[in-house]
């Protein structure tokens, strides 16, 4: 398993996130709650953050296909060795706290707790972005080296969630 963050800034951070969590006291959602063992936490991040990752790149080579020789080169390059980039310096150190937040949770906690409460209103972001990107004035190769680079991050990203599960 990955160990806290070693910077007492960062730990200060994942620790604080730890014990925000809301707490529901509801005999019926304590009832019907959907708990289950922290490797479905890692398990479902790491698919979620996969597959979006793979969808994203399909698209967006899909999208280089219809590129002439010269762009589409190019576009590849940046939009996948900008995605090595975004992985490296943005993405996992995200999902590394994420990673050490999950393994401070109980044994058996709420399916949902894959992600911090607070990052399901990044998702929301991310997701209107994506559809203002998309319906956009941007062109097509611009679209395509943008959809590689976080696809490419996000697919990256992921491994690191299926390396704590073996």
């Amino acid at each position: 398993m990955l160990p806290l963050p070693q910077n007492g800034k960062d730990r200060e951070m994942v620790q604080s996130a730890e014990s925000r969590e809301p707490e529901i006291r509801s005999p019926l959602f304590a009832k019907y709650r959907p708990a289950v063992l922290r490797f479905w936490l890692r398990f479902t991040a790491g698919s979620l953050w996969s597959g979006v990752g793979i969808l994203l790149c399909i698209v967006a080579c899909h999208w280089f296909s219809t590129i002439a020789w010269p762009g589409n080169a190019i576009g590849v390059a940046l939009g996948f060795g900008g995605g090595f980039v975004v992985y490296r310096y943005g993405f996992s150190k995200i999902a590394a706290k994420n990673i050490a937040r999950i393994a401070g949770q109980p044994e058996k906690v709420c399916v949902f707790a894959f992600q911090a409460w607070r990052s399901y209103l990044l998702i929301v972001v991310m997701v209107f972005l994506g559809y203002s990107l998309r319906h956009s004035h941007l062109s097509l190769a611009v679209l395509a080296a943008i959809y590689a680079c976080i696809g490419t991050a996000l697919a990256l990203s992921s491994c690191l969630y299926f390396e704590q599960l073996f």
